[in-house]
């Protein structure tokens, strides 16, 4: 895929591959504060090389187009379970799956925790400022402990079932994600249940027509997180930061076999 560098207004401006801003840039043995979201500490576990690059050197990755339709299914979710929050009431889908002690969690910073962009769940690890914007939390009324959820879209034939869709290797970044947002939370100082749930909508594809709509099935997947490995990595990216020299990258990822592959022709 091919991406073209455009501003605020769209207008085509050139691409120089690198951040202008430098609070986006960390300098090896800065003691201050840096913020890294969980989506780059999934680029670490990743490729080091590549998120190397990216937080030390500045140098940008090409954009990906927005998933306009999964973020509409989870704003509308947001949306519902809104309703619920505010009025402390189970949800439709806790009903279903008898799970009528549940109420969506009512916190003031509720928003801000599902603002990826701008806040999200924040803790500080040394120099680190960890980020993680979340779907949404329950709480349970009995125990007080509050529920990871993720809101999943996808469109598949096949059945949602619990063991097939977490051994899926595709969704192991989809745990990795419960597992640092439960990190998050406990050093905020919240009980978290070890249960967390997927929400995963998927359309059905077996219908004659679209017809102006699409239908979906909605399917809660328990996952039970696991944070234990986590400050290890933490402190392995700390390591990555600090280095002058560049670290190994994953073997399989595309992005440096593309770069690879491009300064050997550059060169000609």
């Amino acid at each position: 895929m091919i991406s073209l560098k455009r501003n605020n207004k769209l207008e085509l401006i050139e691409a120089t591959g690198l951040r202008s801003r430098k609070s986006s840039i960390y300098i090896p043995n800065q003691t201050e504060e840096f913020k890294i979201s969980r989506g780059k500490f999934n680029d670490f576990l990743l490729c080091p090389r590549c998120f190397y690059l990216d937080r030390v050197k500045g140098i940008v990755s090409p954009d990906l187009p927005g998933w306009t339709l999964n973020d509409t299914t989870d704003i509308l979710l947001k949306k519902e379970f809104d309703i619920c929050r505010e009025e402390q009431l189970p949800h439709r889908i806790f009903k279903k799956n008898n799970l009528n002690d549940l109420v969506p969690f009512s916190h003031p910073d509720m928003d801000k925790w599902r603002d990826s962009l701008h806040h999200g769940l924040m803790i500080k690890f040394k120099n680190i400022i960890l980020t993680g914007g979340i779907d949404d939390i329950w709480q349970n009324t009995k125990t007080k402990e509050l529920i990871i959820v993720d809101y999943k879209s996808q469109a598949s034939t096949k059945p949602v079932e619990t063991e097939s869709y977490l051994n899926l290797t595709y969704h192991e970044g989809y745990k990795i994600q419960m597992d640092f947002y439960a990190y998050l939370l406990k050093r905020m100082n919240f009980s978290v249940s070890k249960v967390s749930y997927f929400l995963v909508c998927n359309a059905d594809r077996t219908l004659k027509g679209f017809f102006g709509e699409m239908k979906f099935s909605e399917t809660l997947i328990p996952y039970e997180w696991n944070d234990s490995w986590i400050t290890q990595k933490l402190e392995e990216m700390l390591r990555v930061l600090n280095s002058d020299s560049l670290p190994e990258g994953n073997k399989s990822c595309m992005n440096c076999a593309y770069s690879r592959q491009r300064a050997n022709y550059d060169k000609t």
